[in-house]
């Protein structure tokens, strides 16, 4: 039998209740007293829940990849703000042995962004040359992650000059057999999303999550409610449209129209 942890709390549940002791049986917290309590060693203090990181990308920092120190100190950060488990939306980097240090969060890897060249940040993702070949890709990344893909569903297309805007990435029935390959090999797809017009076609391909999501509309928002699709909303991105607007005005005012309205 492996060792029994009784810990004497307050014990702060997460739901408003204060419970004054639980135990730890083979890893998992119970609240119901073992028959063999008397054999448990007793560990008095406060217990409170640990926090849950749903989308942190450890291993990534503003010119792509980072180096090991800098991604540890990343994940040590999250620890120290009393995450005890992080949910990765995407890194260049293969930080799998962060799974093998006991002292950092657990670790839910979603593998590497999926992109298109010049249609996301420079060194992030990994850029699909044709969009055809988006179904095998995930496929892999189920792979290789632990049960989430990630792949980017609209950014800027530059290529209409002032007119350019935000636009999807891969074409509604690639989206389906993509998905259906995440599925197929036992994983789960979030998508990056700003624009609104994404949103639709990846709710009827069968998405799983998504980040940011900026642009949905109540309709759309209540879809997602129903459905139990989780959404991420990250306050730090919507913080910097106005200032990405800006930058933008000069060469594309649609663009910067369009971020400027969602930051409102």
């Amino acid at each position: 039998m492996s060792e029994v942890l009784h810990l004497s709390g307050p014990v702060l549940t997460g739901d408003g209740r204060t419970v004054p002791e639980c135990w730890v049986i083979a890893g998992r917290l119970t609240l119901e007293r073992p028959a063999w309590a008397e054999q448990a060693r007793t560990v008095p203090g406060w217990v409170v829940p640990g926090l849950v990181d749903v989308h942190c990308h450890i291993g990534l920092g503003p010119q792509g990849e980072v180096d090991h120190d800098e991604a540890l100190a990343q994940a040590r950060a999250d620890r120290d703000a009393g995450t005890l488990l992080v949910r990765d939306a995407g890194s260049p980097m293969d930080n799998r042995w962060v799974q093998q240090r006991p002292e950092l969060p657990v670790l839910i890897r979603a593998g590497h962004h999926l992109a298109r060249p010049k249609r996301y940040l420079r060194h992030y993702g990994l850029e699909l040359d044709d969009v055809a070949d988006l179904p095998e890709e995930v496929a892999r990344q189920a792979r290789y992650g632990d049960g989430w893909v990630k792949i980017v569903a609209d950014w800027i297309d530059r290529s209409d000059g002032a007119d350019s805007d935000l636009g999807p990435l891969w074409p509604d029935d690639i989206l389906r057999e993509a998905i259906a390959a995440a599925h197929d090999n036992g994983a789960r797809v979030t998508a990056h999303t700003f624009a609104h017009e994404t949103v639709g076609p990846l709710l009827d391909a069968g998405i799983d999550g998504f980040e940011h999501g900026t642009g949905m509309d109540a309709d759309q928002i209540a879809e997602c409610a129903r459905r139990g699709v989780p959404v991420t909303p990250t306050l730090l991105q919507i913080g910097q449209f106005a200032a990405i607007a800006d930058q933008a005005q000069s060469k594309y005012p649609v663009y910067a129209e369009r971020m400027r309205g969602m930051h409102a």
